[in-house]
């Protein structure tokens, strides 16, 4: 995504959205943020998506999230497509979406952040939004981006595994292997050397060995 690179600070935009006009920063507070954009309203893809975000809502709230979404049609599209997306889980038919969806209908935000898709057009020939993802921390920098084509549907369960790895990676001095859950052992970084990680990690650490002789693989409960 040319000119966004993990630690810049996210821009501060001001932009319409189904809930009313926001700042951004002002919009995630403290909070840590998810900006996930869509290529369309009312087509497939897209409305599965926000379906699953709705339905996982409750976890990213857990988590310190804001969660916002961002698609190029008007606001008046917007709300009403939220109906056909809450529709999709019928627990939850009744409620309002919960989280808002930035109007960027011209195509302002996606050009700035870099989310246009030259190969998927709209029936003007005019580039759509692909499918990004962005986590803010709460310092307002970039900590994770994902940048998928308009034809492929992400995993949101994926999206808040990610997201507790750079929570708790921000706070301790570790690092999360290979399909890392919660609760599964967590590593210890190249740059602690084996007396710090003692000091840092009580419960002590395992050190697997490798033909190399080098001992780098370091592991150690979740903290």
């Amino acid at each position: 995504m040319p000119g966004l690179l993990l630690g810049d600070v996210f821009p501060d935009f001001e932009a319409k959205t189904s809930t009313g006009k926001i700042k951004f920063h002002e919009f995630l507070g403290n909070s840590w943020g998810i900006l996930f954009s869509h290529p369309r309203d009312f087509t497939p893809v897209c409305t599965t998506e926000l379906a699953s975000a709705a339905r996982l809502s409750n976890e990213f709230k857990k988590r310190d999230v804001k969660m916002i979404a961002l698609s190029i049609d008007s606001v008046e599209d917007h709300c009403r497509w939220s109906k056909d997306v809450m529709a999709l889980h019928p627990e939850q038919a009744a409620s309002p979406l919960p989280f808002p969806i930035i109007a960027d209908d011209k195509r302002e935000l996606s050009v700035l952040l870099g989310m246009l898709d030259p190969d998927e057009l709209d029936k003007d020939g005019i580039p759509l939004t692909a499918r990004c993802v962005f986590v803010i921390g709460p310092d307002k920098k970039l900590k994770l981006s994902i940048l998928y084509p308009a034809t492929t549907g992400r995993n949101f369960a994926e999206i808040l595994r990610v997201i507790d790895s750079l929570q708790l990676t921000a706070k301790k001095k570790v690092a999360t292997p290979v399909d890392w859950k919660p609760g599964d052992d967590v590593m210890v970084i190249p740059s602690l050397s084996d007396e710090e990680a003692k000091k840092l990690f009580p419960a002590g650490f395992n050190t697997k060995e490798l033909p190399s002789g080098k001992n780098y693989l370091r592991y150690t409960p979740h903290p």
